[in-house]
């Protein structure tokens, strides 16, 4: 799976810009790392998102992880993993029985976004599973990207050349697009540009620090939640 957006609409983490630019490493724009994408798995689904991004994923299924795709109200999610709470949440939110995590995910944000100043955290802490989640509303130009508090769905964020913020689950697809400006997406956290940027939803309490990698690691940087005890 793999989500681009531009840097004009989403405003890019400080951490992943500032490490880019203290250790140089080649990078490509975004619009080779989405072409790269496509050419590095069969049947790709692309999907451009109004002029703010794409959204691709790959259409074979490997049970029991699946990625899912669906949009609704100018609201698109892209899927992947699974909830194992998926039939209670589709009777909590009146839906059918072959509507999936996507639509789930898609649902639920509406009713939290319709019901400020309830947090986003209240809704991600429903969901039981293991996945990883791109979501972009193109009503207000907001993205909400999150993953399980288990990391059960590897997910990897960083920035590319031209200043776009990238998403996937393909670490080795990013690093050459996106070089030292690269992270491995918390666990239990989530992205929203338009709610203050990276928060724990698995600690809503806590802060997320950033703490900077070795020269020998892949990723440049890595994002954790700060425990009361850390702060000692």
């Amino acid at each position: 799976m793999l989500g681009v957006f531009s840097g004009d609409v989403v405003a890019v983490p400080a951490e992943l810009m500032a490490v880019g630019s203290t250790t140089p490493c080649p990078r490509t724009p975004a619009s080779e790392l989405v072409s790269r994408f496509r050419e590095c798995a069969p049947r790709v689904m692309l999907l451009k998102v109004g002029g703010f991004g794409h959204l691709a994923f790959c259409r074979i299924a490997q049970p029991p992880i699946h990625t899912r795709f669906a949009a609704e109200d100018a609201i698109q999610c892209l899927f992947k993993g699974v909830l194992t709470n998926l039939g209670s949440l589709r009777e909590l939110h009146g839906l059918r029985k072959c509507d999936d995590e996507a639509v789930v995910v898609i649902k639920a944000y509406k009713v939290i976004r319709g019901r400020s100043p309830y947090p986003h955290s209240l809704m991600l802490s429903h969901l039981f599973g293991s996945f990883a989640f791109v979501l972009f509303d193109m009503n207000s130009s907001s993205i909400l990207v999150a993953s399980d508090v288990d990391g059960g769905v590897p997910l990897f964020w960083g920035i590319t050349s031209d200043g776009c913020l990238a998403f996937s689950d393909h670490l080795e697809l990013l690093k050459g697009s996106c070089g030292k400006s690269l992270a491995p997406f918390p666990p239990g956290c989530f992205y929203s540009n338009t709610l203050g940027g990276l928060k724990s939803y698995r600690s809503p309490g806590d802060r997320v620090i950033a703490v900077l990698e070795n020269e020998e690691e892949v990723c440049g940087v890595t994002f954790k939640v700060e425990r009361p005890a850390d702060r000692r």
